[in-house]
């Protein structure tokens, strides 16, 4: 078995939560943005939270949230790490994690190499990153949107800290962006549901399995 961690995002019941940790997810994350299908109140995530096994890391997923929301969640949700994924500046990240004393993940939206430029900002001042597929104009979601990107344009990079995968996957693709990007690790949200908001035990259990699975793990020659 591969040592690649997956982060299933979005959870909104309890069943959901169960089915991450029974597939072996590293990471489940709750979703604070009212405009999504999978958003959820901070009383709502602590519930979820606190049935987190150890081991699964508990993330908030919120965007362009000033310190009021932020503060609200924090208080109420035991978290592990938070995500920022709207447009914060680095100085916002920083700001953020020397504020709440958590490991911060800048998302960055990514659709042509010119996005790439402003990663190497955010590898100084978060924790980790998470390349995303840039959200099509005029859209809604920051993410959560379903969109894959072209893989080449990170496959083989590295950065300063750890990054994950995300955008568009599902448990027929993961494996192969896995190999074509050289990912540790994975984000899934929408290719794990049945319907916008709604997670399936299968797709996640098979998603895991296929990230994980020997195959799709790159060997050296």
């Amino acid at each position: 078995m591969s040592d690649i961690k997956v982060k299933i995002c979005g959870l909104t019941r309890a069943e959901d939560l169960a089915a991450v940790a029974q597939a072996g997810a590293a990471y489940a994350g709750f979703v604070f943005f009212p405009k999504s299908p999978r958003n959820v109140t901070p009383d709502a995530a602590r519930a979820l939270a606190l049935e987190a096994p150890p081991g699964l890391a508990k993330v908030a997923l919120v965007v362009n949230a000033d310190d009021a929301l932020l503060d609200a969640i924090t208080a109420t949700v035991p978290l592990d790490m938070l995500q920022l994924h709207g447009s914060e500046a680095p100085e916002r990240v920083a700001q953020v994690r020397a504020r709440y004393g958590l490991p911060v993940m800048k998302a960055v939206g990514v659709a042509a190499e010119a996005d790439l430029v402003q990663v190497q900002s955010y590898a100084q001042v978060a924790d980790q990153l998470l390349i995303d597929a840039k959200p099509p104009k005029g859209a809604a979601l920051p993410g959560g949107n379903g969109l894959a990107f072209d893989w080449r344009l990170v496959a083989g990079r590295r950065w300063p800290v750890p990054w994950m995968l995300a955008g568009g996957l599902t448990p027929d693709t993961v494996g192969e962006a896995i190999r074509m990007t050289g990912a540790r690790q994975v984000d899934v949200s929408s290719g794990v549901e049945s319907a916008p908001g709604q997670k399936d035990a299968g797709l996640i259990r098979r998603f895991v399995a296929a990230a994980r699975a020997d195959r799709a793990v790159p060997r050296l020659v």
